[in-house]
């Protein structure tokens, strides 16, 4: 049986696919493929998407090259807020879950802490602590996961009203603040022990104080989270102390006025 020849432009969505999730197979490629274009009714299959890397492979290098060069849009200060969850897995083997929210315009890590009930109500209550400290976001922005899209949740929102955006099903890259922040964290906090659920709490406000006042972003053209958030340049300061925690593995300058 002859199979239609696939258009151009699916082709470049493969490719593009890819170069936005390297480590992702070929089924489920297709699989989120199929699902974001149903309406256009065109469908390929993992074979197809695996024939079509190995033709087109170097596109893919160049298209990743290009988007991680890419510079990110810039949004209005204090307006976006990123919010996921993620999990950590102690020296017992118990994962706990962590709750991050990241503001989109600084970078700035609002809350990094992890909760014992993964439950709207406990979701809602930290948006809550985050809006006293930092005042109150127009968006924010999730995942499609249950937790986010129940009825509790959403009602929560608007009652405080602040608008849901929902990133497509399988494009995590639509929430990339928070992923990028998710991705620091566990790539630091592999490299050390946790023994319990109180120590995990400690560590993660060491994280979230170093990524947001020690650790310099190359996207905010090497300034820190806080700096942009209060409106700061870069100290002009003679004296820097030098900071560091887990042993050495989060490590940077702290200005001293």
């Amino acid at each position: 049986m002859r199979t239609h020849k696939k258009p151009d432009w699916a082709v470049v969505e493969i490719i593009r696919l890819k170069a936005l999730m390297p480590d992702t197979g070929c089924r489920t490629l297709a699989d989120l493929f199929n699902r974001r274009f149903a309406t256009l009714r065109v469908s390929v299959g993992k074979t197809w998407v695996s024939y079509t890397l190995q033709q087109h492979h170097h596109a893919v290098v160049l298209k990743r090259k290009e988007l991680k060069n890419k510079a990110p849009y810039q949004v209005t200060p204090f307006r976006y807020w990123g919010m996921d969850l993620t999990g950590v897995t102690d020296q017992q083997g118990k994962t706990h879950t962590v709750l991050g929210i990241c503001e989109h315009h600084s970078r700035k890590a609002l809350c990094l802490s992890g909760l014992r009930a993964k439950a709207s109500v406990t979701l809602v209550r930290a948006i809550c602590s985050a809006i006293e400290l930092y005042g109150k976001p127009r968006i924010i922005r999730t995942d499609n996961e249950a937790v986010f899209t129940s009825r509790t949740f959403r009602w929560a929102l608007t009652l405080l009203g602040i608008k849901h955006q929902c990133t497509d099903l399988g494009c995590p890259w639509q929430n990339g603040r928070i992923e990028r922040l998710f991705g620091t964290l566990k790539k630091h906090i592999r490299q050390v022990l946790i023994a319990h659920g109180d120590e995990l709490t400690q560590r993660l406000a060491e994280f979230q104080f170093w990524y947001n006042a020690i650790r310099p972003h190359q996207n905010l053209k090497g300034q820190t989270p806080d700096e942009i958030w209060h409106g700061k340049a870069i100290p002009q300061a003679k004296n820097w102390n030098y900071v560091e925690f887990w042993n050495g593995v989060l490590q940077g300058f702290y200005a001293r006025e």
